[in-house]
């Protein structure tokens, strides 16, 4: 039996599994994939230490850091995926795992992140990282001086277009209903900058381009009009999806499936859970801010076990 279980291979999980394994916890690490989300990210400048990196170079990074702690304290399941847990009556955690064995854990770390909602129109996929991007902190600067179109009118995508002009040559912003989500103070700031304009009632329909994008087009749905817009970037803002799947059930989450933790601590609502980076319902979702997340989570956890 472990004394730690972390499930996820991103910052969050790489930044566990060094601090666990630094501090003597024994402890296994179950992902997927190193990287996490970034990792499809062909340049991030916001990973901090780093003036510049790749999403893949990143991947690499975490896991060869993870890797050098590999032995009497972390033992690395990669290439499996956390299908289910459960608590026994003692408090002992079990693991079900995708390659259908069973791990066993005093506590746990879920640092299982979140995916992506994609966007679901012919092109989106063809043109994914050339043009299309899910990321306006990591990939934005690409788009100096573009024309870039923004797709979401939640917070997310007002934030995103707030980055985004600082570079691009302009923005446009697509909401599908007839009013915004996001808060109406960050609205009229954005919308107030000469290179930003919204339209509402439009729904994207395609994305045409060649070796990239060249355009979008969406269609109004008050006159059922279809409209092409210039574009050489699409930044998808319609949501993430917290891969809390196999643990949703145990712990208590929001209605959007993020895992409910006190921000000081990262604890979950179950005793011996902890949880850290996209996969909570933190306010601020980054790179660094899921390692920090991690870190903090670690130091609570040590006390738990050996105080």
């Amino acid at each position: 039996m472990y004394d730690l279980a972390i499930i996820g291979g991103g910052p969050a999980g790489a930044a566990g599994a060094v601090y666990a394994a630094r501090k003597q916890l024994k402890t296994v690490l179950i992902t997927d994939e190193f990287g996490g989300q970034s990792k499809v990210s062909e340049e991030i400048y916001n990973w901090i230490g780093t003036k510049a990196i790749s999403g893949q170079a990143l991947a690499d990074s975490l896991k060869d850091h993870v890797m050098e702690y590999e032995g009497e304290y972390l033992t690395i399941h990669e290439r499996v995926r956390a299908q289910k847990v459960t608590k026994q009556d003692d408090g002992i955690f079990v693991i079900a795992l995708s390659n259908n064995e069973t791990i066993t854990a005093q506590t746990i770390l879920v640092a299982s992140g979140s995916r992506r909602r994609a966007l679901d129109v012919p092109g989106a996929d063809l043109y994914e990282n050339k043009g299309v991007v899910y990321c306006a902190s990591c990939d934005g600067p690409l788009f100096s001086g573009m024309d870039v179109v923004v797709i979401g009118g939640g917070n997310a995508g007002f934030e995103s277009a707030a980055q985004l002009l600082a570079y691009t040559k302009s923005v446009t912003l697509l909401q599908r209903s007839d009013r915004f989500k996001a808060d109406a103070t960050t609205v009229e700031k954005v919308l107030a900058h000469p290179h930003m304009r919204a339209i509402k009632n439009a729904v994207p329909v395609r994305i045409d381009g060649e070796q990239f994008i060249k355009g979008i087009t969406y269609r109004d749905t008050t006159t059922g009009q279809e409209i092409t817009l210039d574009a050489q970037g699409v930044f998808v803002e319609i949501g993430q999806i917290p891969n809390t799947d196999f643990i949703a059930d145990l712990v208590t989450c929001t209605e959007y499936g993020n895992i409910v933790i006190d921000p000081r601590t990262q604890r979950a609502s179950v005793p011996g859970i902890w949880a850290a980076g996209d996969v909570t319902d933190g306010l601020y979702h980054q790179n660094n801010i899921a390692a920090g997340d991690a870190v903090k989570a670690l130091e609570d956890i040590y006390l738990y076990i050996k105080a």
